[in-house]
Protein backbone atom coordinates (compact mmCIF):
# COMPACT_ATOMS: atom_id res chain seq x y z
CA UNK A 1 0.00 0.00 0.00
CA UNK A 2 1.46 3.32 -1.06
CA UNK A 3 0.03 6.65 0.00
CA UNK A 4 1.33 9.93 -1.33
CA UNK A 5 0.38 13.20 0.34
CA UNK A 6 0.89 16.51 -1.43
CA UNK A 7 -0.37 20.06 -1.54
CA UNK A 8 1.31 21.56 1.48
CA UNK A 9 2.79 25.02 1.47
CA UNK A 10 2.90 28.42 3.08
CA UNK A 11 -0.37 30.30 3.57
CA UNK A 12 -1.46 33.31 5.57
CA UNK A 13 -3.80 32.99 8.53
CA UNK A 14 -7.39 32.90 7.36
CA UNK A 15 -6.43 31.35 4.06
CA UNK A 16 -7.19 27.98 2.53
CA UNK A 17 -5.22 25.03 1.27
CA UNK A 18 -6.15 21.66 -0.18
CA UNK A 19 -4.11 18.57 0.53
CA UNK A 20 -4.26 15.46 -1.64
CA UNK A 21 -3.61 11.82 -0.74
CA UNK A 22 -3.15 9.57 -3.76
CA UNK A 23 -3.37 5.80 -3.51
CA UNK A 24 -4.37 2.88 -5.65
CA UNK A 25 -7.98 2.20 -6.43
CA UNK A 26 -8.20 -0.92 -4.26
CA UNK A 27 -6.95 0.87 -1.15
CA UNK A 28 -9.19 3.90 -1.49
CA UNK A 29 -12.14 1.78 -2.53
CA UNK A 30 -11.84 -0.69 0.35
CA UNK A 31 -10.41 1.06 3.40
CA UNK A 32 -10.96 4.22 5.34
CA UNK A 33 -8.47 7.01 4.71
CA UNK A 34 -7.30 9.33 7.45
CA UNK A 35 -5.32 12.52 7.90
CA UNK A 36 -2.98 13.16 10.81
CA UNK A 37 -0.71 16.03 11.65
CA UNK A 38 2.26 16.58 13.89
CA UNK A 39 3.63 19.93 14.93
CA UNK A 40 7.12 20.33 16.37
CA UNK A 41 7.17 19.32 20.02
CA UNK A 42 3.59 18.08 19.93
CA UNK A 43 1.98 14.68 19.73
CA UNK A 44 0.61 13.33 16.52
CA UNK A 45 -3.07 14.24 16.11
CA UNK A 46 -5.74 12.44 14.12
CA UNK A 47 -7.77 15.17 12.45
CA UNK A 48 -9.99 13.64 9.77
CA UNK A 49 -11.10 10.34 8.36
CA UNK A 50 -13.47 9.14 5.65
CA UNK A 51 -15.02 5.73 5.97
CA UNK A 52 -15.70 3.06 3.37
CA UNK A 53 -18.04 1.12 5.62
CA UNK A 54 -21.66 0.88 4.52
CA UNK A 55 -22.87 0.31 8.05
CA UNK A 56 -20.73 3.03 9.60
CA UNK A 57 -20.47 5.51 6.81
CA UNK A 58 -19.41 9.08 7.07
CA UNK A 59 -16.55 11.13 8.30
CA UNK A 60 -14.67 11.95 11.48
CA UNK A 61 -13.13 15.27 12.44
CA UNK A 62 -11.01 16.14 15.41
CA UNK A 63 -12.30 18.94 17.59
CA UNK A 64 -9.47 21.26 16.57
CA UNK A 65 -10.48 21.23 12.89
CA UNK A 66 -14.22 20.60 13.03
CA UNK A 67 -16.11 23.14 10.95
CA UNK A 68 -12.96 24.31 9.12
CA UNK A 69 -11.62 21.19 7.39
CA UNK A 70 -13.47 18.90 5.00
CA UNK A 71 -12.36 15.44 3.89
CA UNK A 72 -13.60 14.02 0.59
CA UNK A 73 -12.81 11.22 -1.84
CA UNK A 74 -12.62 11.18 -5.64
CA UNK A 75 -12.84 7.57 -6.79
CA UNK A 76 -12.08 8.50 -10.39
CA UNK A 77 -8.81 10.16 -9.48
CA UNK A 78 -8.08 7.70 -6.63
CA UNK A 79 -7.46 10.62 -4.33
CA UNK A 80 -8.65 11.72 -0.91
CA UNK A 81 -8.63 15.45 -0.29
CA UNK A 82 -8.42 17.55 2.84
CA UNK A 83 -9.82 21.01 2.20
CA UNK A 84 -8.58 23.34 4.90
CA UNK A 85 -10.16 26.74 5.41
CA UNK A 86 -9.86 29.51 8.00
CA UNK A 87 -6.34 28.35 8.68
CA UNK A 88 -4.65 29.40 11.90
CA UNK A 89 -0.96 29.52 12.85
CA UNK A 90 -1.60 26.58 15.18
CA UNK A 91 -2.48 24.48 12.13
CA UNK A 92 1.20 24.58 11.18
CA UNK A 93 2.41 20.99 11.09
CA UNK A 94 3.50 18.13 8.89
CA UNK A 95 0.37 16.47 7.55
CA UNK A 96 0.21 12.74 6.80
CA UNK A 97 -2.38 10.51 5.21
CA UNK A 98 -2.79 6.97 6.45
CA UNK A 99 -5.05 3.95 6.20
CA UNK A 100 -6.14 1.49 8.89
CA UNK A 101 -6.99 -1.28 6.41
CA UNK A 102 -10.49 -1.34 7.83
CA UNK A 103 -13.56 0.09 6.18
CA UNK A 104 -14.58 2.12 9.22
CA UNK A 105 -12.62 4.95 10.78
CA UNK A 106 -11.05 3.70 14.02
CA UNK A 107 -12.37 6.29 16.45
CA UNK A 108 -12.28 5.53 20.17
CA UNK A 109 -14.03 7.89 22.57
CA UNK A 110 -13.81 10.71 20.09
CA UNK A 111 -10.13 10.20 19.28
CA UNK A 112 -8.52 8.55 16.27
CA UNK A 113 -5.24 6.96 17.40
CA UNK A 114 -2.29 6.75 15.10
CA UNK A 115 -1.60 3.25 16.41
CA UNK A 116 -4.73 2.08 14.56
CA UNK A 117 -3.19 2.92 11.19
CA UNK A 118 -1.47 0.26 9.13
CA UNK A 119 0.13 2.33 6.40
CA UNK A 120 1.42 5.86 6.24
CA UNK A 121 2.41 8.16 3.45
CA UNK A 122 5.20 10.69 3.60
CA UNK A 123 4.18 13.97 5.11
CA UNK A 124 3.62 17.34 3.53
CA UNK A 125 4.47 20.54 5.39
CA UNK A 126 1.79 23.15 6.03
CA UNK A 127 2.91 26.48 7.42
CA UNK A 128 0.41 29.16 8.39
CA UNK A 129 1.83 32.61 8.96
CA UNK A 130 0.19 35.14 11.26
Amino acid sequence: VQLQASGGGLVQAGGSLRLSCAANAFTLGTYATAWFRQAPGKEREGIACISRSRSRSGTFYGDSVKGRFTISRDTVKNTVYLQMTSLKPEDTAVYYCATPETAACPVVRGVMPGEAMDYWGKGTQVTVSS
